[in-house]
């Protein structure tokens, strides 16, 4: 009896034994699921951890290039600013400019003046402007001999005398030289122009009458003239006009 109750014993300590091996096997197979299922949650969060690294990498790149892109688009709005700014500017000076012309051009056209005739004009005052250059600089040389001479031709002329003497129709001049001291002036006409002595030419300038001369001596290119009182609207200069 006691045999078969220590096998008894024996038997019921075997089954429960193998109870619990069978349990342990199963807790052990399920931790061990449930482990391998953390390890491949965790590897997949470290994924995703490097993806979200690298995305965030990706977005702070791309915002310091929109950033850049952001300061480079400021700086060409404020330069189209600037350009537009100077644009109207030089919109606004050439519409006064045309304006202008356009006035200039309506003169013209009252006065019955072509572009032709302008750039006609233009080429005869240059030309004028050599002749006096080189006039002038004759005329210096000029005035210091004809002091002398006025003084002794003085006595021998009549200004304003009854005598008429013509000139060639249309004839003109400049005057180069003026002496306040005597009232006398060099004209860039002479002999080889048709000036004769004792005429008498209007002085003008401006189109306005300054007032008149009358010729005392006459060389091939030049000549010298006494202002006439008589006929003084102003202070005779060098450049202006003299006509007959």
């Amino acid at each position: 009896m006691a045999i078969l109750g220590g096998g008894a014993v024996v038997a019921v300590n075997f089954v429960m034994v193998q109870k619990a091996i069978v349990t342990t096997i199963k807790q052990r197979d399920s931790e061990k699921t449930a482990k391998t299922a953390a390890l491949s949650k965790l590897e997949k969060s470290q994924k995703d951890l490097g993806t979200a690294t690298n995305n965030l990498a990706t977005a702070n790149k791309n915002l310091t290039s929109t950033r850049s892109d952001l300061a480079a688009a400021k700086s060409s709005v404020e330069s189209l600013t600037r350009d537009k700014s100077d644009l109207t500017d030089r919109l606004g000076k050439a519409q006064t400019q045309r304006d202008a012309l356009q006035a200039t051009l309506a003169k013209f056209e009252q006065l019955k003046v072509t572009p032709e005739d302008i750039v006609k004009l233009q080429g005869d005052v240059k030309k004028a402007e050599e002749e006096y250059a080189g006039a002038s600089n004759e005329g210096e040389i000029l005035k210091k001999k004809v002091d002398e001479l006025l003084k002794r031709l003085a006595p021998l002329i009549t200004v304003g005398s009854n005598d008429v003497v013509e000139l060639p129709p249309g004839l003109k001049g400049k005057v180069v030289a003026v002496d306040p001291k005597y009232d006398f002036v060099v004209l860039n006409i002479g002999e080889d122009h048709g000036v004769l002595p004792k005429a008498i030419m209007m002085v003008a300038r401006d189109g306005r009458l300054i007032g008149k001369v009358q010729i005392v001596s006459v060389a091939n290119t030049q000549s010298v003239a006494n202002i006439m009182p008589a006929w003084r609207r102003g202070d005779v200069m060098e450049g202006d006009e003299v006509l007959y």
